[in-house]
């Protein structure tokens, strides 16, 4: 198959919703990371989601609109907090979790009773939906597991020949994910971290449920939850202090990447550095193409140091804590790591 380049101007949005409304794929910009976008309605079509990316079909998909009155008429129940939430951070980085009418189908839940629905923040995203005329159900644009594409050039790495059309945009502003809360338990439950902090939901909703949630068997309530996602093919080794022990393995600094939050590391073959200024916003906007580029240089190991878990950093270290394999200690030339 060949995978077209369309440029996100308005004629080539309408053969884009073309593909999506004949039941093909598209992978289209969202201000978090590119999605994999095809017909939510059509079962069919959203199977061919799961083929595209070998994604199991106990993870569920979220769904994008391009209003909130969209999403009304895909949940069965809409409570008042529902509401306040779309006014306050719709269009944006936050999905909501509630109960789904009939006319979603269980591929896209997973066959759980629940849709998770959003409406992107990224006029091009809209423009699709629009253009689709139906709702547009879209995972990130990776292969499963794998990093998240931030770049129309990440999406063409993994899936140029097994999708129809990628809507070639540039980067994502913000890079990180959307928010998932969940609305059907009491009280909300984040179930999983992203572009829109907790702090801000927190003024909202009031008490919230944030606790890290272990899916081990069965549907996941939300996408990103498995312990183990994000990876890169590289093994990926948090930095933590002291020193080695037993069970450590020691590799020299120059096989390994460093992945820094405000400054770079001596000795390492090569340092991205996600904000020197310590901006968290700009820490997420760069997380997922740091670690492509680390994870395409041919190093050992790849040593990230952790950022502080406050406003967006708290979905960092979500995907940091999901892509690690273990832990690591350094000392003046050598890197000691510790499968986990």
């Amino acid at each position: 198959m060949e995978t077209k380049l369309l440029e996100p101007i308005p004629e080539e949005l309408q053969v884009a919703g073309e593909i999506i409304r004949a039941g093909g794929l598209v992978a289209f910009p969202t201000e978090t990371v590119y999605g994999l976008g095809a017909d939510a309605l059509s079962a069919e079509a959203v199977a061919r989601i799961f083929e595209a990316k070998g994604r199991p079909r106990f993870d569920p998909v979220i769904v994008h609109v391009a209003s909130p009155e969209e999403a009304e008429a895909l949940w069965s129940e809409v409570p008042p907090l529902a509401r306040r939430l779309m006014e306050r951070f719709w269009p944006g980085p936050l999905t909501i979790v509630l109960p789904k009418r009939d006319v979603v189908p269980d591929i896209v839940t997973a066959g759980l009773p629940t849709v998770a629905i959003r409406m992107p923040d990224h006029e091009v995203a809209l423009g699709l939906i629009r253009a689709a005329g139906h709702p547009i159900a879209a995972p990130s644009a990776n292969r499963f597991g794998k990093t998240s594409p931030t770049h129309h050039e990440h999406v063409l790495e993994e899936l140029a020949g097994r999708i129809e059309a990628v809507i070639a945009a540039g980067p994502t502003p913000v890079g990180i994910e959307s928010t998932v809360i969940s609305l059907v338990e009491e009280p909300p439950r984040v179930l999983r971290p992203g572009g829109t902090p907790l702090e801000l939901l927190q003024e909202v909703v009031g008490e919230l449920r944030a606790d890290p949630l272990q899916v081990k068997r069965g549907p996941a309530p939300s996408p990103g939850t498995m312990r183990r996602h994000y990876m890169p093919q590289t093994p990926l080794f948090l930095l933590e202090g002291g020193l080695p022990g037993d069970g450590w393995e020691e590799l020299p600094r120059e096989r390994c990447g460093y992945l820094g939050f405000t400054t770079a590391k001596r000795g390492f073959r090569h340092s991205e550095v996600l904000s020197g200024r310590g901006d968290l916003r700009e820490a997420a906007a760069r997380f997922f193409a740091a670690l492509r580029s680390l994870d395409s240089i041919g190093v050992a190991a790849i040593v990230a140091e952790p950022v502080p878990e406050e406003g967006l950093g708290v979905a960092i270290m979500d995907r940091l804590k999901r892509a690690s394999q273990g832990v690591a200690r350094l000392n003046e030339r050598s890197v000691w790591i510790k499968r986990t």
